[in-house]
């Protein structure tokens, strides 16, 4: 575990240390992002990496090629496909290279530009490096940055395409993440029926508004603002299932154990199976856990104490507060062409 913490650090720090103080950018088109203006301030704001129509299109193409796995067979896109909301095919945990089954349900990839940290255990502080950790984990792709360059270099058309965007052909490990972050950084969720709601140009339901009431009174500290995540870790009260440490795998504070990013619940109907681990196939299975910690069951020691005697909800409580969950359901970023898989000559 502690080999793994400092092997972060390390690649962060050459990543940084190698990173020229100035750089030459193509002239492409410039694009800029439609975020709301209830939406927080983005984290990330491509300042030192210029978001272009090209470096988009460069990042695309290579999200979606399973070059980037070991043995060909995965791409990023494999994992976080578009028409389950970046999340994946509904399964419980996903499947790596050579059929590696991992430990942990797969993070949606839209609205990263907002994240302070990545992944369920915030093992990652930076969306530049965020692709490293699939690419190098044993159990998803399992590649080494040293062979990713090297099949880039010696691939037919990427040299080109680099140096259309980034002005060089020898291929860098940064313009690599660059081209990713481009790609994944633009992928915004802000057109939902809720957003449409708070634009004044849509009415919510009688069920949908009486679930949305219910959802500020008892979620929305945790799942707070226009994101619905206060991005903080917490323990809601899971039985540990011995493969999964949470944070502390990354702190090695003992108070960290168990502990999990808040997820968005942005297109939470459409990312299904829900918790770290893929637990839970419905809403309504969610809700009755809630519901039921501290009550019908006993809440872990290490459960954050928001929820160590449950959240009291009636059957209707939930039917109501799952409406308003779906009018967080973005269905423009399911048929979005500009996200989809690139059509190669």
């Amino acid at each position: 575990m502690k080999a793994l913490k400092y092997l972060c650090i390390l690649l962060l720090y050459f990543f940084y240390s190698c990173r020229k103080v100035t750089d030459s950018f193509n002239t492409d088109e410039k694009l800029s992002l439609e975020i709301p203006a209830y939406f927080p301030q983005p984290k990330y704001n491509f300042e030192g990496n210029p978001l272009t129509r090209e470096g988009f299109e460069l990042g695309r193409r290579l999200f979606y090629d399973p070059i980037l796995s070991i043995d060909s067979s995965l791409s990023c896109g494999s994992c976080h496909a578009q028409v389950h909301a970046f999340a994946d095919h509904n399964v419980s945990v996903s499947v790596g290279v050579f059929g590696r089954k991992g430990t942990r349900n797969a993070l949606p990839t839209f609205n990263l530009i907002f994240m302070p940290l990545f992944n369920w255990d915030g093992g990652v502080n930076h969306i530049e490096m965020q692709p490293t950790a699939p690419l190098l984990n044993h159990d998803e792709m399992d590649i080494t940055m040293a062979e990713v360059l090297r099949r880039l270099r010696n691939h037919p058309e990427y040299p080109k395409l680099f140096k259309r965007v980034f002005g060089t052909d020898e291929i860098s490990a940064r313009d690599f993440l660059y081209a990713l972050t481009q790609f994944q950084g633009a992928i915004i969720s802000s057109d939902s029926k809720y957003d449409k709601y708070l634009q004044g140009k849509a009415q919510l339901t009688a069920e949908e508004l009486e679930g949305l009431a219910l959802f500020n009174q008892h979620c929305s500290s945790c799942h707070a603002g226009p994101l619905q995540t206060d991005f903080a870790f917490r323990s809601n009260g899971l039985e540990w299932n011995r493969h999964e440490e949470g944070r502390y795998h990354i702190t090695l504070d003992s108070a960290d154990f168990q502990k999990f990013r808040t997820p968005s619940l942005r297109n939470v109907a459409l990312t299904r199976p829900y918790m770290h681990d893929g637990r839970f196939n419905t809403l309504q299975a969610v809700l009755d856990h809630y519901s039921e910690l501290g009550r019908s069951k006993p809440a872990p020691d290490y459960t954050d104490p928001k929820l160590k005697d449950g959240i009291p909800l009636s059957e209707s409580d939930k039917e109501k507060i799952i409406a308003f969950l779906h009018t967080l359901s973005d269905f423009s970023l399911l048929s979005n062409s500009n996200y989809s898989e690139p059509r190669l000559k």
